[in-house]
């Protein structure tokens, strides 16, 4: 009887030695607990990742290298979500294709429209471009009834988002507060001496006339000072016929238009043929964090974009 008793009074110990290391485990894990942000395309993920540091644990639902207009609704985007606390997205239709579907698979409340872990990033930008004033129906392209949704490619909206973001940050994370106004601090800075960098080598070009192929480099073209004087595409999203290839060939040699930009995901075949007929130079771009390999953050995408068209220009301008 003795010994049953010494048994199960070792039995309790070691359940209690169990319970007490498992709370003291489920302790640790709230405390060191990250926020987890999920942004719908690289560059709302990569900025995210300087505001929030170390208490945060970023991931982006599409890459740098896919048109971020589609994208493969898989099941494993669907588990991402789920795990999410805030969600960032761009808004204005841009995603209207494949992130609902997501947001309902995954079954987060979190994230839901109206909740605090759902940040439509549109919303943060002081300045819409292209915002329809007649009605919008599908015989006009991919126009988007909001604006246009390309916004993170004028680097100064960038400050905006990041502020944004911080705003969120602290309100689903409290407690690290001044960590993430800190940090948010040191990111506005840098960022700001960037543009104005930027700007010095963007300034000798203001007024450049170029080609783009979609409506993606608006929100760049107002900030760089360029005119865009044509598209690739007829309409958003409207691949172009010969007969329109050849009036913009016509349309870009009467206008000595030196310089066609494409975004790396679509096909180069159009804007080459156009670009090497009319005696203009093709350059394609990253538009988007990770677009290409070593541009894996937000500075990083604009030192490729403003590098590239300054060199190909200032080329442009010997010959």
């Amino acid at each position: 009887m003795k010994l049953h008793k010494i048994f199960q009074s070792i039995a309790l110990s070691i359940c209690f030695a169990f319970l007490a290391m498992t709370f003291l485990l489920i302790s640790t894990e709230d405390v060191s607990a990250k926020v987890r942000v999920v942004g719908s395309i690289p560059d709302f993920a990569a900025i995210a990742q300087e505001i929030g540091g170390d208490k945060v644990e970023v991931a982006s639902l599409s890459k740098g290298y896919q048109d971020p207009h589609f994208v493969d609704a898989k099941p494993s985007l669907i588990l991402v979500l789920n795990k999410a606390d805030l969600l960032l997205y761009a808004g204005l239709e841009l995603e209207i294709g494949w992130l609902p579907p997501l947001i309902t698979g995954a079954r987060n409340s979190k994230i839901l429209r109206g909740n605090i872990g759902n940040l439509d990033c549109s919303t943060l930008i002081p300045r819409l471009l292209e915002v329809p004033i007649t009605k919008v129906d599908r015989s006009l392209g991919d126009i988007h009834p909001g604006g246009n949704p390309h916004y993170w490619l004028d680097p100064r909206n960038g400050i905006a988002i990041a502020k944004g973001i911080a705003e969120r940050l602290k309100e689903i994370d409290p407690e690290n507060a001044s960590y993430y106004d800190e940090r948010l601090g040191d990111f506005v800075r840098r960022l700001s001496a960037k543009i104005k960098e930027w700007d010095e080598k963007l300034a000798p070009y203001k007024g450049t006339q170029i080609i783009t192929y979609h409506k993606s480099w608006v929100y760049f073209s107002d900030w760089a000072g360029f005119e865009e004087v044509g598209f690739v595409e007829p309409k958003p999203g409207i691949p172009p016929s010969p007969s329109y290839v050849a009036d913009l060939i016509r349309k870009i040699q009467q206008m000595n238009v030196k310089l066609v930009i494409e975004e790396s995901f679509y096909s180069q075949k159009a804007p080459d043929l156009i670009a090497q007929k009319a005696g203009a130079s093709l350059l394609v771009l990253p538009s988007e964090v990770g677009g290409r390999d070593g541009i894996n953050t937000y500075s990083e995408l604009f030192d490729a974009i403003v590098g590239e068209i300054t060199s190909k220009l200032a080329n442009h301008g010997k010959g």
